[in-house]
């Protein structure tokens, strides 16, 4: 199945139109990111959304936050961690990209490259992605809105993530983070950037697995003990 869980969310009207768009270029799932001043009202949004999108896309909410401040990070984890069916904190900063993987609540670090001169991860924290399952989301649209210069580093920062990705296997996720229908494509021409960024089909097709398995864990969490051990009830 094709997920994207970071479209960028906005009013019921500019949800629908995202989501109908999603549709009809082949994804499966889509998640729309609120910021965490934004998400608690995001959410009086979702019945009226399912209930216009039940026969067109299935869809749920991602926490994205944007802090530099680890102490803020942390307590907006701790608050919606009930609330989101995916937390992504925007990376950048050594210490934000560090914290955040080091945070089991978390489940995506995105970005961890952003506004750097490189990858914003080495073998350290690659090892506590691994450690503490926290995937690293490469995004689409940093590339799509980037020229010159600029995109040959964001494409040099993917190679080098990508070579830690083979080393250590940690989660990789990767998304459009469209904010309009501009920036959407479709699941085929997405599939076919990311191999020429040096992806092959197998390696994309596990990310698009693994946003799958955060949601499925997310959903069951309370009965989670660690990932792939699920408690269950005693029926006898």
């Amino acid at each position: 199945m094709f997920f994207d869980l970071n479209i960028n969310g906005s009013n019921l009207e500019y949800n629908l139109i995202m989501a109908r768009e999603a549709s009809k270029y082949g994804w499966e799932h889509i998640n729309f990111a609120y910021n965490q001043n934004d998400f608690s009202k995001a959410l009086d949004l979702k019945d009226e959304l399912e209930s216009s999108l039940s026969d067109v896309i299935s869809f749920d909410y991602t926490l994205e936050i944007k802090s530099s401040n680890i102490d803020e990070i942390r307590k907006n984890v701790n608050r919606f961690r009930n609330k989101a069916s995916c937390i992504s904190v925007v990376g950048g900063e050594i210490k934000v990209n560090r914290a955040c993987l080091e945070n089991v609540k978390v489940d995506v670090l995105s970005r961890p490259y952003f506004k750097r001169f490189d990858a914003g991860i080495n073998q350290v924290l690659a090892r506590e992605a691994v450690r503490n399952n926290v995937a690293i989301e490469l995004c689409f649209k940093d590339i799509l809105k980037s020229y010159l210069s600029h995109r040959s580093k964001i494409l040099s920062n993917f190679r080098d993530i990508y070579a830690l990705y083979r080393k250590f296997d940690f989660p990789l996720i990767l998304s459009s983070r469209a904010q309009s229908i501009f920036d959407i494509r479709t699941t085929h021409d997405f599939v076919a950037f990311f191999k020429q960024t040096g992806l092959t089909d197998a390696e994309i097709e596990k990310s698009f697995n693994t946003s799958y398995k955060i949601l499925e864990f997310n959903n069951n969490r309370e009965n989670m003990l660690f990932t792939g051990v699920r408690r269950v009830d005693d029926e006898a």
